[in-house]
């Protein structure tokens, strides 16, 4: 079955080129467009794409937040169906990379992108792997270097710290944060970007040495 992609962006001429690129692909199929964020929800709820292609500035609702709002409407159903989202924009301020993926964003890509990595995107991430653009990825470990690591991971990504200390595994995670399994390996993805390592040993470990998990009162 093809990965079916919700494509959202104000210039209808981008949707077009992308569209041309996407149905060269047999197992890629656009299903829907949005030109604002509003529509882009509205869109995401009555299409179910598999993947959204999002971008940042949107007329009304921003990409952003149009992002929060279909993983937090669509986790919130409880049927196992939530999108993974790719912004796709040629913004890749700190600011806005780390707005995104507190928002939910499984991937981070610049309109510069070649159609195969944008289409590679797609596939990894309808997979639950997170895809970020080499300087996306690069912007990530500076703002680690240089705001301490409990501002920089979002309160989702702290709990699901704690519950790999605590020896759970991704399904078990998912269970007690109810929410999809695929979610959790997001998450954990993001957290092995934002301190530095690859295996969930060594994040355990590196939270535990920052005072991460800590209790606060």
């Amino acid at each position: 079955m093809a990965i079916a992609v919700l494509m959202v962006d104000d210039h209808p001429i981008l949707r077009q080129g992308l569209r041309g690129v996407l149905s060269l692909e047999d197992d890629l199929s656009v299903v829907g467009e949005a030109a604002d964020g509003e529509s882009a929800v509205d869109s995401a709820m009555r299409l179910r794409p598999d993947v959204v292609m999002m971008d940042l500035r949107l007329r009304g609702l921003s990409g952003i937040e149009a992002t929060r709002q279909i993983i937090t409407r669509s986790t919130a159903e409880g049927d196992g169906w939530t999108p993974q989202i790719i912004v796709l924009t040629t913004y890749e301020d700190d600011d806005s990379i780390n707005e995104a993926i507190e928002a939910g964003a499984s991937g981070y890509l610049l309109k510069s992108a070649t159609p195969d990595e944008i289409t590679a995107a797609i596939r990894a991430t309808s997979l639950g792997h997170s895809i970020l653009a080499p300087s996306v990825a690069t912007a990530l470990v500076r703002r680690v270097q240089q705001v301490p690591q409990k501002r920089l991971l979002s309160p989702r990504e702290i709990e699901v710290l704690r519950l790999m200390a605590d020896g759970l595994g991704n399904t078990e995670i998912a269970a007690k944060l109810f929410v999809e399994a695929s979610t959790v390996k997001t998450h954990i993805e993001h957290i092995y970007v934002k301190l530095g390592v690859r295996r969930r040993i060594q994040a355990v470990a590196k939270a535990q040495e920052l005072g991460l998990l800590r209790d606060e009162n």
